[in-house]
């Protein structure tokens, strides 16, 4: 029997440590980013995806359906609306980030910088 938690289709919580989320990616979940480019240049996590939130429901086909997806913002607020609009577009396996980025680069996890 495979492990549930590796299951793209595994429910998750509706959101997450950061801890959870490092460790989530390290798994390869896909890391999807809603902040704005200023702020995604300013610093983000590595081989993450931004998709700005006002941009989301118009390009929730570029976010695979088929992999765990953990939503970050700065804050914690804009990540638990993307990952509501994720939840109404279908997506079984998706949570967001509690923090943001403001709680990833306090830890000290690994952050790039640039487009």
């Amino acid at each position: 029997m495979a492990n549930p938690n590796t299951s793209a289709t595994a429910a998750l919580p509706k959101e997450v440590t950061v801890a959870k989320a490092a460790e989530l990616r390290d798994g390869g979940a896909f890391i999807l980013d809603v902040r704005q480019p200023e702020e995604w240049n300013a610093g983000h996590i590595p081989d993450a995806t931004l998709i700005p939130l006002d941009q989301l429901p118009s390009r929730v086909n570029e976010v695979p359906k088929d992999q765990t997806v953990v939503v970050v913002c700065r804050s914690g607020n804009r990540s638990a609306a993307g990952r509501d609009i994720l939840l109404e577009a279908g997506f079984k396996s998706v949570t967001s980030m509690g923090g943001g980025m403001n709680s990833w680069a306090a830890k000290g996890l690994p952050m790039v910088t640039g487009p």
